[in-house]
């Protein structure tokens, strides 16, 4: 049976990810981990998270999971996940400057304040709600219609170095970043746990990964 770690490091809601990655594949073994020897020994790996960037990488590196995140996102089809993508970049601007996984070399920022939409009303900070997802080409885009809609929860946003590791794309009111991929990693800005079909889709695409784009 197949294996799914879903990286604990002690924030968030963990329990809603996993039972929509065993939703979506019932035939897998998911499992809730926080020790270091059981997320390098499951055959895929996710990485959620909700919060503060500080509060999240003072977690992963007092509980010496930053270095195991880095080896299994070399070695393993891996996911992140909202703040788990965004900790996959080099630093974020939230809490003044925090350092994180340099994984996808890039900065990670605010919404800038008194972003309007077309009609001029103010957009609201946090992004906060259902959005248009535009795709580039990957396996975990599957029978996923292009713009199909995903339920987003963040104030910041990455900002890659190489626009090769955009994966997708969303708008508010300009376009941003909201999925980044590269080798055996895929991570998006949205939730996809709470996306209805086609979150599950992106998750059951997941979990017969092998890591090849």
């Amino acid at each position: 049976m197949s294996s799914v770690a879903v990286i604990d490091y002690g924030m968030g809601n963990l329990h809603s990810i996993a039972k929509a990655l065993q939703h979506a594949d019932t035939s897998v073994n998911v499992q809730i981990v926080s020790d270091a020897e059981a997320i390098r020994r499951a055959d895929r790996v996710v990485f959620p998270g909700v919060g503060a960037i500080r509060d999240c990488m003072h977690a992963l590196n007092s509980r010496g999971l930053s270095e195991v995140i880095k080896d299994v996102a070399n070695s393993k089809p891996f996911l992140g996940i909202c703040l788990g993508m965004q900790a996959l970049l080099t630093d974020s601007e939230e809490n003044g400057l925090t350092a994180c996984l340099d994984i996808f070399p890039g900065h990670v920022v605010h919404f800038a304040e008194g972003l309007t939409d077309n009609d001029g009303s103010l957009l609201k900070i946090p992004h906060m709600g259902w959005n248009k997802v535009t795709q580039k080409p990957h396996p975990l885009w599957n029978n996923i219609p292009q713009d199909s809609r995903f339920y987003f929860v963040h104030s910041y946003y990455a900002v890659p170095d190489n626009d090769q590791d955009t994966i997708a794309t969303s708008q508010y009111p300009d376009e941003f970043t909201c999925g980044l991929a590269k080798d055996n990693i895929f991570a998006v800005q949205f939730h996809p746990e709470k996306s209805q079909t086609v979150g599950l889709l992106l998750l059951k695409n997941f979990l017969t990964w092998d890591g090849a784009c």
